[in-house]
């Protein structure tokens, strides 16, 4: 299998999603990403620390889902068509994909209304809950529409305020 090497490299000043102060590059780290072909792209990723409160941030492109393996265009063509995806995938990753995304939805859309209402955007559909009988992509979508990439569309602003909950624990029981 082929490997290709990318430098990560953002051109924006990029504030702390902890507390919204400057942030200094301090290293970086590789990160792989297993993409639609079969490929395993590595990617060196920026390491960046708060001035502020000094804790570490990854500066990761939208291509990538924090603690995902695969390329964010992978678990989306999964989550979309579940039956007619060509991902190179095994069932029991394509399970964990499936329970991720459900049982963390209504967590992710509580997260977009809350940021739709801080940043004072008109038309925030706050009576979203009276569709519970729609499908986690169905309720996702009512936000971020359901053209490619509508998972780097929710994924990056939840990040960047730091409302991003870590998913490594795959093993421990619940």
């Amino acid at each position: 299998m082929k490997t290709t090497e990318f430098l990560v490299r953002g051109a924006a000043r990029i504030p702390s999603p902890c507390c919204g102060k400057d942030m200094s590059i301090i290293g970086t780290r590789k990160r792989k990403s297993k993409e639609r072909s079969g490929e395993t792209k590595l990617y060196s990723i920026r390491r960046l620390s708060c001035d502020n409160c000094s804790k570490i941030h990854h500066e990761l492109p939208d291509l990538l889902v924090p603690y995902k393996r695969y390329s964010s265009e992978c678990i989306e063509l999964v989550l979309s068509n579940p039956s007619t995806h060509d991902i190179p995938a095994d069932e029991s990753t394509l399970y964990r994909w499936f329970d991720w995304f459900n049982s963390l939805i209504d967590y992710w859309i509580g997260c977009l209304i809350s940021i739709m209402l801080r940043t004072n955007q008109e038309n925030t559909p706050l009576n979203w809950t009276s569709a519970n009988s729609e499908t986690a992509l169905h309720k996702i979508g009512r936000f971020v529409g359901d053209a490619p990439r509508w998972l780097e569309r929710f994924v990056r602003p939840i990040v960047n305020l730091n409302l991003w909950i870590h998913t490594r624990s795959a093993f421990l029981s619940s």
